[in-house]
């Protein structure tokens, strides 16, 4: 057992996580997951959506098979995680881990987060499943989902930054930090794969990853008997801060050169040349689209 929450394990250990899982899951993707699992026998958290409307996660025709094939790796040794209810980010509420804007449960009303999860719940059970861990979307969730999820009996949560799970909340956290895989020297790092966007070369990046570090995944259960849990010490809350706020800084990077290139005023876009001043006015109306249809902006 690793002696208190303020030790660090060394060599690094490892979780997988699959993330959007619902009858509609890609079919393919999701054999190609699957067959992961089965060759370098992991016990993953499976994050599934019980009741899915988010049209996005609707990307096979639903799997007759889906739910007996989550049951059976249940009983290999997968921990069953409720992801959300419906999967639609309506809420603008602010997070505890504010990577995203939009959220399905961050700010909704206490009432209305403890019947979804309460419905969520039972929609797994009724699957014969046995869900034990809370996975949000989006990673949008605040204090009144902690009490609801109290309240329902969920005592895991599978979120923040920290190398280290530990308790807020009356809640155990067990962070996820990486969505893909990346050789760390000490440390448990949960990786979170999405089935429906992987595509094969990151399919094959991470079983090259399995074929080195199969050895080093753990289980969810392990890692409760493994570690001895408690508040993070003032120096990991400060690692989990400032790898939160590198993240938020690399997003914003790369929304920002994502942006098109802004055009200076006065400047005619390189791609239509520059009527010359000469031209009457009449001219140039006679360039305007038809009536009735009004002319695209870049």
């Amino acid at each position: 057992m690793i002696a208190n929450a303020a030790c660090v394990p060394r060599p690094a250990r490892y979780l997988l996580r699959f993330d959007d899982l619902c009858p509609t899951v890609s079919r393919e993707r999701w054999r190609q997951c699957r067959s992961l699992i089965d060759e370098f026998h992991i016990h993953p958290i499976l994050a599934v959506v019980p009741n899915n409307l988010d049209g996005d996660l609707k990307v096979s025709p639903a799997n007759a098979r889906f739910w007996h094939e989550l049951r059976v790796l249940e009983k290999t040794g997968a921990t069953i995680g409720l992801h959300g209810y419906h999967h639609l980010r309506q809420s603008r509420g602010r997070s505890f881990v504010p990577l995203q804007r939009a959220s399905e449960f961050a700010g909704v009303p206490g009432h209305w987060q403890r019947t979804w999860i309460s419905e969520g719940l039972d929609i797994l059970r009724q699957h014969g499943l046995d869900p034990r861990i809370w996975v949000a979307p989006q990673h949008g969730f605040d204090a009144s989902t902690l009490r609801a999820l109290k309240a329902e009996s969920i005592h895991l949560l599978s979120d923040g930054f920290a190398r280290i799970p530990f308790v807020r909340g009356g809640l155990t956290w067990i962070p996820q930090q990486l969505w893909g895989p990346l050789e760390k020297t000490e440390g448990l790092w949960t990786i979170c794969i999405h089935p429906n966007t992987a595509s094969l070369s990151q399919i094959e990046g991470l079983r090259a990853f399995l074929r080195d570090h199969a050895h080093q995944f753990t289980s969810v259960d392990a890692v409760m008997t493994d570690f001895a849990l408690g508040e993070l010490t003032l120096a990991e809350q400060i690692y989990a801060q400032l790898a939160l706020r590198r993240i938020l800084i690399s997003r914003a990077r790369r929304r920002f050169v994502s942006l098109p290139p802004m055009r200076i005023a006065n400047q005619a876009p390189a791609c239509e040349p520059r009527l010359p001043r000469a031209i009457s006015g009449s001219a140039r109306r006679s360039k305007a689209p038809p009536s009735g249809r009004r002319k695209s902006r870049d």
